[in-house]
């Protein structure tokens, strides 16, 4: 296998291609819808999150669903649903919505060692401060407090195999969604810079995120940003905020000019060839983390009004997923396809109900 040559795949999209495919703004139908809510109301003697799909039984839904598996695993790895009537639910109606289709897709993850299963990302600053990468005083901020103000977010991955992101609501300015295929990356430093290319085959120490994670004796490691599995597949966990943070730590080896050319190619060429794809309220968006990465632009949010940017947020272990290299177990837990892995308590399951 030479790691160095472009790899050919429908994972390997620009941006023109991803918004012209039938991956990308897909309408839900109305019976889709209608049934959606048929299950909501039924789940409600359930506890949200929480509850698995056998409380919230869609199969007018099951066609979809085999769709979006093709689409994710074998296509773009990137999707976008359109239509989900959100201003006619209640807070609580809408979150049922999400998590019962999310449980459908597969099985969701922890995305903090505290316990959070469905996630709300807003500003949460109290002041609608924009932080960046390098606001904190003693140290680099997490990535995880950057998301919560009103602040950019460059190109990563979160530590799931699929994120899942439901727009509830929308700011009066910004906050565009970018998504970029990790492929296209891959493939266009192959053709500019082989010898970068090489270094991201290379292992990368990285900090786990304590404010994900809490604090664990492993709290750094090294891993590859680009790798291929035993049968070729191709995968890449990236957050350059975790790679800085584990230069904090004594003994990890200093980054390397070529690491930090890497690093920054990277980020150049994700802003040549990504899809900036504002949101609307009702949007669904659900992107393959072993083959996308995202981001987002900075936002404002007009309190007097309401109108404020806030994602519900599910990572998601689905049963169509990647075999990954052997030696990722120690980022996943478990390398074989279908596993439940990843999550901040890896590989353990968020339902905590799975009565009909």
């Amino acid at each position: 296998m030479d790691l160095l040559a472009p790899i050919e795949t429908r994972a390997a999209w620009r941006a023109t291609e991803l918004e012209a495919s039938e991956a990308w703004g897909r309408a839900l139908q109305p019976r889709e819808i209608a049934a959606l809510e048929r299950a909501a109301e039924a789940s409600f003697r359930h506890p949200c999150p929480g509850f698995g799909p056998s409380a919230f039984s869609v199969p007018e839904l099951k066609p979809l669903f085999g769709w979006m598996a093709e689409q994710l695993e074998r296509g773009p790895g990137a999707v976008r649903l359109v239509g989900l009537p959100v201003e006619r639910y209640t807070q609580d109606e809408l979150k049922r919505i999400f998590w019962g289709f999310c449980v459908n897709l597969g099985i969701p993850v922890y995305q903090t060692s505290a316990g959070e299963t469905l996630g709300a990302v807003k500003d949460e600053t109290g002041t609608g401060a924009a932080l960046d990468y390098n606001s904190g005083k003693d140290k680099l901020i997490s990535a995880r407090t950057v998301a919560r103000s009103t602040g950019a977010l460059r190109f990563h991955t979160d530590k799931c195999d699929l994120l899942s992101l439901l727009c509830a609501g929308n700011a009066i300015d910004g906050g565009v969604s970018k998504i970029v295929s990790s492929v296209t990356i891959h493939n266009e430093m192959a053709r500019r810079r082989p010898d970068l290319l090489n270094v991201f085959y290379q292992p990368f120490w990285r900090m786990r995120p304590e404010d994900e994670e809490g604090d664990r004796p492993d709290r750094v490691f090294p891993m590859p940003v680009f790798a291929r599995a035993a049968d070729g597949g191709f995968t890449s966990q990236y957050s350059r905020t975790y790679i800085n943070q584990a230069q904090e730590v004594a003994g990890v080896p200093p980054l390397t000019e070529e690491q930090n050319a890497a690093m920054d190619l990277l980020h150049e060429i994700g802003e040549e060839v990504c899809l900036f794809a504002p949101f609307e309220p009702g949007a669904m968006q659900f992107m393959t983390q072993h083959v996308t990465y995202h981001g987002r632009t900075a936002f404002k949010n007009d309190e007097a009004s309401g109108r404020s940017r806030v994602l519900l947020r599910v990572w998601l272990s689905p049963p169509f997923s990647r075999r990954l290299p052997d030696g990722h177990a120690v980022q996943w837990g478990d390398t074989r396809p279908g596993a439940l892995r990843g999550g901040a308590l890896v590989g353990r399951s968020a339902i905590t109900e799975m009565a009909a």
